[in-house]
């Protein structure tokens, strides 16, 4: 599969650690025709990276990743726009003050734990972004207490761990809708996290397309082929656009980079044209 479009990347307007300018360029010069900036809870790096695209052969989507509750699991909603949707930063605010009350308990935690790791640490990983666990990760491992990124997630920050904190959630219906209301395009994002087997998924896909859902993430770091497979079946069989992306969120040694994960032409031109309303 050749991709011309990551549909799934974020800057250090949230949690990533290249700001929207650097992220744009690296996706250019890795030969990308589009790239869909979706940082957590905010809009706020896509102006930068819509200014960058300009001098480059790169179209830039205006996007952005919605945590909904969900119980079991974790339930992501993408949200995409053929432009920038004035206003809709104002209807995220009490999800971007959870975010940023979430990491000094998360630090607390891990001091509760007998790691003397203080808050300063984490926001010296983080630079200008808005700090979160990538960043708790990263200033774990320069302190010694873990031997890698993926150990302080697997033993300490993912959910059911004991330095997990959880953040404010908006239900799904309303993530949907407020993508909806503002002009955009709600697909789920990494549908393996949802921790539901086939039938249960396929269930669960239906409500949330009955509500407004247009999408589903098919192609992901973490979907094997089988997982592709079933992805993909589904996502046909319920009248959803297949996305995919890399998850970008920096440079890692063994990460994914922008365009790892993606759409080919074909898919590109139906996702545009279904968010441009080209496609019916």
């Amino acid at each position: 599969m050749s991709i011309v479009a990551d549909l799934h990347t974020h800057s250090h307007a949230s949690d990533g650690s290249l700001n929207p300018r650097e992220l744009v360029d690296l996706a250019s010069s890795r030969g990308l025709q589009a790239l869909a900036l979706t940082d957590h809870d905010t809009l706020s790096g896509v102006p930068d990276a819509l200014r960058t695209s300009v001098a480059l052969s790169i179209r830039v989507i205006s996007g952005i990743e919605i945590s909904a509750a969900h119980d079991p699991g974790t339930l992501h909603i993408l949200g995409y726009f053929p432009s920038l949707p004035p206003r809709l930063e104002e209807s995220l605010d009490g999800l971007q003050r959870s975010r940023r009350e979430r990491i000094p308990r998360i630090v607390g935690r891990l001091r509760d734990l007998g790691m003397e790791l203080c808050l300063e640490d984490v926001l010296r990983e983080a630079g200008c972004s808005q700090p979160g666990r990538p960043h708790v990760a990263r200033a774990m491992l320069k302190r010694g207490f873990v031997g890698s990124f993926d150990e302080a997630f697997d033993t300490y920050l993912r959910r059911g761990r004991p330095a997990y904190v959880p953040k404010e959630r908006m239900e799904w219906g309303q993530a949907i809708a407020l993508i909806r209301e503002h002009g955009g395009m709600a697909v789920l994002a990494h549908p393996c996290t949802l921790d539901l087997d086939g039938p249960e998924l396929h269930s669960f896909a239906e409500r949330l397309r009955d509500a407004g859902l247009a999408g589903m993430e098919v192609w992901y770091p973490d979907h094997d082929p089988g997982m592709v497979s079933l992805y993909a079946d589904m996502a046909a069989d319920l009248g959803l656009v297949p996305t995919g992306g890399s998850d970008f969120h920096g440079i890692e040694p063994g990460g994914c980079l922008p365009g790892d994960h993606g759409v080919d032409a074909r898919g590109f031109d139906l996702f545009w044209g279904r968010l441009t309303g080209a496609v019916p």
